[in-house]
């Protein structure tokens, strides 16, 4: 009777060691997925009719977004300067996730482009 004790205790001990060490296991994985890769995307945005309503509403949505790590939304050019994750995030979720806001009737995202700083032309 012992020894049948002490088996499934012995069976359940392994059991648990194993089943942590998976869980570590993806847990590292998804951490290497995550390593940041910096990308800068901007682009146009129709239909912004006022600074607070609209560009300061993309702005707080998008800084929100997972994966996205600075926004700048400048209501007076109609453009978006977005530094993200490319690890996390892409440029056509980018620019899907603002086509969306409000419904999906109201913006919509024209000449959205990798840049390697916000000071080269959007146009």
């Amino acid at each position: 009777m012992k020894f049948q004790r002490i088996i499934v205790l012995l069976l359940a001990t392994t059991f648990a060691f194993t089943a942590c060490n998976t869980d570590s296991k993806k847990k590292l994985e998804s951490k290497e997925i995550a390593v940041p890769n910096p990308q800068k995307l901007a682009f146009h945005i129709s239909g912004m009719t006022c600074e607070i309503g609209c560009a300061k509403t993309i702005q707080s949505k998008l800084s929100k977004k997972a994966g996205i790590t600075a926004v700048k939304v400048i209501f007076k050019d109609s453009i978006a300067q977005v530094e993200y994750n490319a690890n996390a995030i892409s440029q056509d979720d980018i620019t899907a996730f603002v086509n969306g806001i409000a419904g999906g009737d109201l913006y919509n995202v024209k000449n959205a482009k990798s840049v390697t700083s916000f000071n080269e032309p959007t146009k």
